[in-house]
């Protein structure tokens, strides 16, 4: 059983920074696409970017310019670079990778921005 593991989130203030990481154990074969989510107090889970298997990217525009993903390898296969945080972006965190059996969650990060 694959489990995903984030890391990488925690208190920031406006204006910072954070890089998020996402470990699978064991690794993941085949993987198609690449995605980090988030899910605010009170709102519904939200896609934040993806990353095809050919390395197309996509954004929801109120992080465009701020966020970059990124992938790794079979075993960190995903990053999301967080730039410029607002408070608005706090959330828990998740990354999907989905292959072309199976997609796969992890239990996700809190990313706290406040000064």
């Amino acid at each position: 059983q694959v489990q995903l593991v984030e890391s990488g989130g925690g208190l920031v203030q406006p204006g910072g920074s954070l890089r998020l990481s996402c470990t699978a154990s064991p690794i993941i074969f085949g993987i198609n696409d690449r995605y980090w989510y988030r899910q605010a107090p009170g709102k519904q889970r939200e896609l934040v970017a993806a990353i095809t298997s050919g390395g197309s990217t996509n954004y929801i525009d109120s992080v465009k310019g701020r966020f970059t993903i990124s992938r790794g390898d079979a075993k960190n296969p995903v990053y999301l670079q967080m730039n410029s945080l607002k408070p608005e972006d706090t959330a828990v965190y998740y990354c999907h990778i989905a292959t072309r059996l199976n997609n796969y969650w992890g239990q996700g990060t809190q990313v706290t921005v406040s000064s």
